[in-house]
């Protein structure tokens, strides 16, 4: 099942995606949210509607916004979980870590999958893309062990981490600053429920840039699964249905390269994940000055 938010009328509305078509579910349910906290009971309420032969509705992408457009905690992420990733570290004196390294992106990153991106140029001169596959939690659980951690996934999307590079670097190695620019982690085109991976270590993921490819790689080469990711983050953490994990981007980043590769204005963006569709983001320059004088 393709779960979306889009417009409709001005107002954002719940649907399921089929065959290029939207079914509404918004009389059911408020938010994509609300699908989640529901669990079995909402994804069988859906499938009702569904069987009830309900009115379809062309599905235009311009209208459709990432599936989850207000969260209640932040972004979770995971660095380094793919071992050629890690050989492009920024430091050498880091060794190979033995449990998944752990930062956070603000709520207001969240962006939708063919939404622009601003560039606050003022803010940084070093733009990165990073592909990544997203995990969506749909049952609240503490010390999840990771034989039962498929158990709390909700469904998964495709997302990019973009960051700020030379802002990264400068807070002490601390990457909050750098990875929390406004709309800076567009997701989607949907939220695909868990049934429909067979297994969620056997994805192609990619990334291009301008329809040149720029990542490609496969889940299956992550150094920590899905399911250990869960495990470990729920270890004395409450993890909540709705709450977001990005787990980790292959190498190939724009900084890493020869000659390095910054996203500029007018540059172009497409993530794309077997089984999840892609997203595609252009990069539009913003004026934060103005913005905060206006």
């Amino acid at each position: 099942m393709k779960i979306i938010s889009y417009l409709n009328k001005n107002q954002i509305s719940v649907g399921i995606v089929q065959d290029n078509t939207v079914i509404d579910v918004s009389d059911e349910f408020p938010d994509v949210l609300s699908i989640i906290k529901a669990g079995r009971n909402g994804i069988n309420e859906i499938n009702r509607i569904i069987s009830a032969g309900v009115e379809r509705r062309t599905l235009k992408s311009e209208h459709i916004l990432p599936p989850i457009p207000k969260l209640e905690r932040n972004v979770m992420c995971v660095g380094w979980n793919y071992l050629e990733h890690f050989n492009e570290r920024f430091r050498q004196d880091i060794n190979l870590p033995t449990k998944p390294t752990v930062f956070t992106k603000a709520t207001g990153t969240i962006a939708g999958p063919y939404e622009e991106i601003p560039l606050p140029e003022n803010f940084t001169k070093k733009l990165d893309y990073e592909a990544e596959l997203a995990v969506v939690i749909g049952r609240k659980g503490k010390n999840i062990s990771e034989e039962e951690a498929a158990d709390y996934i909700f469904g998964y999307m495709c997302a990019n981490d973009i960051s700020a590079r030379d802002v990264q670097q400068s807070h002490g190695g601390q990457w909050f600053m750098g990875k929390s620019m406004d709309k800076s982690c567009p997701v989607g085109p949907w939220l695909v429920t868990r049934d429909e991976i067979e297994d969620v270590q056997n994805l192609e993921i990619t990334c291009k840039v301008n329809g040149n490819t720029v990542q490609s790689s496969h889940t299956n080469l992550m150094m920590f699964s899905v399911n250990r990711i869960i495990s470990e983050l729920s270890k004395g953490m409450t993890l909540l249905p709705g709450d977001i994990i990005l787990t980790g981007t292959p190498s190939g980043i724009g900084s890493k390269r020869n000659p390095p590769l910054f996203l500029g204005s007018g540059d172009v963006v497409e993530v794309s994940i077997s089984g999840l569709g892609s997203i595609k983001n252009g990069i539009v320059t913003v004026d934060e000055t103005k913005k905060l004088e206006a």
